[in-house]
């Protein structure tokens, strides 16, 4: 899945495929997570957001399914 690179403490990239309504957040932390059927309003909203990390926590995390999919390299 394509990101795009973005300004944040805590979040470094953020994509978004429309057809699975998947939402892929890479962090800083060297983590990417993919969360399921997340509507597109969702997304969206979270890219306008002034904070990325905390439109996570209040409108994502914990109200989405997801999954640690990759680690990257230190």
């Amino acid at each position: 899945m394509q990101r795009q690179p973005v300004t944040s403490s805590n979040v470094v990239s953020i994509g978004y495929d429309p057809a699975s309504q998947t939402l892929e957040i890479e962090v800083r932390e060297q983590a990417i997570y993919q969360y399921f059927d997340v509507p597109a309003d969702v997304s969206d909203g979270l890219l306008r957001a002034p904070s990325h990390g905390k439109f996570i926590w209040a409108n994502i995390r914990d109200r989405y399914r997801y999954q640690r999919v990759d680690q990257r390299a230190s």
